[in-house]
């Protein structure tokens, strides 16, 4: 942070402005749940397999971070008829945001009133995609045929999978939808922190999602942006990236609201910033100039600066572009403030369960959140030769640590980058 910077430190703001994490859900290609998840980062584990959802014989990759899902949903307020029809988008954030709830205390913490106001924000890229792609073999193949078409056109929309969501748990509030690339579900937690900070709302459910489909599969593929073995982020020699699937929810609530219910506080949100660099359809600054204000952004309204922060989730994707350009910004970054770069502990999960697209910022703020929790920091696997740019302590192996701070970068096609610092709470 630069000297004389205005900033918010958060403890001075009043307890119905500060943002406060007292639940969260995760469903990665790791396992479902904290504690599967948690297990596998700390024992840095990969998590990639054959796809099975679809035919990836014509692509040059076969293999991908796949979740495997159980056959049962939740226990929820969705009936048999509904329940059946769900997508596996939709299932993957169903589990995910049932154990946030869960976690929160919200089915018994919140009256009714409260829930009819709660609002929920998702970001998510592809949606229910897998549904348009079944519409389409149908109408090519079957031109005839209708037989479930009215529901894919209906649950394919970008909203549906929110309703179905607000409609399991009970929640009446203003539905959001975010959707810009690969910082989508930063965003969404991002917005979501910023309604409570503005007052206009006391408590939000708010994370990200996506599901492996072949579209989008076979365009990664046909970009030639996916790796043939597995991901490297910031390796000398990475080629790509893998693809994931996932979700990842937090119930976010005023400090105010959480205290006055007696609810168990995981983590305070302090941070966010966003920035657009404008500079290229899918190619980053190759200086992360954009990168580098969203960082300072998000630092300047957490009032602190690089030293103060204790893990750096990268958005490092494995990519050649990306992963320069974020080790260039995160140099800048630590410069700028007189701190030194090799002390900040730097690492991306994507070597672990790849690249989960609109899911994968709010999958990594929750990973952020394991590791304030659980006293870890997850690796970089695969790394052979850290890229010359990787000037910080690029974490290799698994970590014991106590980190009390930690920030995670998003950034997405188009130029939109998204970070958010997360506080443990003591």
């Amino acid at each position: 942070m630069s000297p004389g910077s205005p900033h918010i430190i958060p403890s001075a703001l009043a307890p119905d402005r500060r943002v406060v994490v007292t639940g969260a859900g995760l469903v990665t290609p790791m396992g479902l749940g904290w504690r599967e998840n948690a297990d596998g980062f700390r024992e840095g584990r990969l998590a990639f397999r054959e796809v099975t959802l679809f035919d990836t014989s014509r692509q040059r990759v076969s293999r991908a971070g796949e979740v495997v899902l159980p056959a049962g949903l939740p226990d929820t307020r969705l009936g048999p008829r509904p329940r059946a029809r769900l997508d596996r988008a939709t299932r993957l954030l169903l589990h995910a945001a049932a154990e946030a709830w869960a976690q929160g205390g919200w089915e018994h913490g919140l009256d009714a009133g409260r829930k009819a106001r709660t609002p929920l924000v998702l970001g998510t890229s592809a949606g229910a995609m897998a549904l348009g792609e079944g519409y389409f073999r149908q109408a090519v193949h079957e031109p005839v045929s209708r037989r479930g078409q009215a529901t894919r056109v209906q649950q394919y929309q970008a909203q549906s999978q929110a309703v179905q969501v607000a409609a399991a748990l009970g929640l009446g509030g203003p539905v959001t939808i975010i959707s810009n690339a690969c910082a989508s579900g930063a965003n969404a937690l991002g917005h979501a922190f910023q309604l409570i900070r503005a007052g206009r709302a006391t408590q939000v459910l708010a994370g990200g999602y996506d599901a492996l489909c072949q579209l989008v599969f076979a365009g990664f593929d046909s970009l030639q942006a996916l790796t043939t073995g597995l991901p490297r982020p910031f390796d000398a020699r990475r080629d790509g990236l893998a693809l994931g699937e996932g979700a990842a929810l937090m119930t976010l609530e005023s400090l105010a609201s959480a205290t006055a219910r007696g609810a168990a506080i995981l983590a305070e949100i302090t941070g966010y910033g966003t920035a657009t660099d404008l500079h290229h359809l899918t190619q980053p600054h190759p200086d992360g100039d954009a990168a580098l204000r969203s960082m300072r952004r998000a630092c300047i309204l957490a009032g602190v600066g690089p030293g103060e922060i204790d893990y750096l989730n990268s958005h490092g994707t494995g990519t050649p572009l990306n992963d320069a350009a974020e080790a260039r910004a995160i140099a800048r970054w630590c410069e700028e403030a007189g701190c030194d770069p090799a002390r900040l502990p730097v690492s991306s999960t994507k070597g672990s369960i790849g690249h989960l697209l609109g899911g994968a910022g709010a999958v990594e703020a929750v990973i952020c959140l394991l590791a304030l929790r659980d006293r870890f920091l997850p690796p970089s696997l695969n790394v052979r030769e850290p890229d010359p740019a990787v000037v910080f302590d690029l974490i290799r192996e698994p970590r014991t640590a106590s980190p009390r701070r930690a920030l995670t970068n998003s950034f997405g096609f188009g130029g939109s980058n998204a970070t958010l610092i997360l506080e443990k709470w003591n």
